[in-house]
C-alpha cells in the first residue's frame, strides 16, 4: 500500500501518539515506499524508545514538551541535510533589477510590472528551475519536480509548458534571458548576478 506520493510530501513530523495505530508502525509503512525524511514527536523520555524510533526509520525525535522554535530548526536542517541541491525558495523573488517578479504564496508572476498569467503546470515549472538556479534540469528531473512520480505523459511535453513560459516571461523567446535550452541535457534557469 502507497501511503503517498514522495513529491507531493518533502518531510513528515510525525507525533507516536496517534489514535488506532502506533506512530511506530505508520513510520514503518511509510519506509516500506518512501525515503522521505521523518522527525518524530513523543513523549516517550526513555533511551530505549528514542532508539527504536531511530532504527525504524526516523531521521529526527523531538521530546515533548518542545518550543516551535526548535522544530522548525530542526526541519530546516533535515531539509538542508536531505534535499542538497534545491535552494529554499523565498516569499518574493525578483530578478534582473525587477524585470521578472514572483510571488510564490499568491502564485503571481509580474515582468515589467504587468501581471503574467501562468497556468499551474507552468508556474510549478518555473519554481523548480528557480529552486534550482544556474543548474541543467532535464526534463525527467523537471517532470519529477512538478507531476511527481505518478506522471504517465510524455517527456516532451515539458517542451511545450517551457515553450510557453518563455513567451509569457521573456522579452524575446528565441533569445531567452532566463530559460536556456542546454542541448542533449535539459534546459537551465539563469539570472544576472
Amino acid at each position: 500500500m502507497k501511503l503517498f506520493r514522495t513529491n507531493d510530501i518533502h518531510l513528515v513530523i510525525l507525533d507516536l501518539m496517534i489514535p488506532k495505530i502506533s506512530g511506530e508502525e505508520v513510520c514503518k509503512k511509510i519506509r516500506t515506499t518512501s525515503d522521505v525524511p521523518i522527525i518524530m514527536l513523543t513523549a516517550k523520555t526513555n533511551e530505549d524508545d528514542r532508539i527504536e524510533g531511530l532504527s525504524i526509520g526516523a531521521d529526527d525525535y523531538v521530546l515533548k514538551p518542545f518550543s516551535p522554535r526548535e522544530l522548525v530548526s530542526r526541519v530546516k536542517a533535515l531539509l538542508r541535510r536531505a534535499y542538497p541541491n534545491s535552494r529554499p525558495v523565498a516569499e518574493k523573488l525578483s530578478f534582473n533589477n525587477g524585470d521578472l517578479e514572483i510571488e510564490v504564496d499568491k502564485m503571481l508572476v509580474k515582468k515589467n510590472n504587468k501581471n503574467i498569467t501562468l497556468t499551474t503546470n507552468e508556474f510549478k515549472i518555473l519554481l523548480a528551475f528557480i529552486s534550482h538556479q544556474n543548474q541543467v534540469l532535464s526534463r525527467e528531473q523537471l517532470i519529477e519536480f512538478t507531476f511527481g512520480e505518478g506522471y504517465d505523459g510524455f517527456d516532451r511535453t515539458i517542451d511545450t509548458h517551457i515553450k510557453n513560459i518563455r513567451y509569457k516571461i521573456e522579452t524575446n523567446p528565441k533569445s531567452p534571458e532566463y530559460i536556456h535550452t542546454i542541448y542533449g541535457l535539459g534546459y537551465k534557469f539563469t539570472v544576472e548576478k
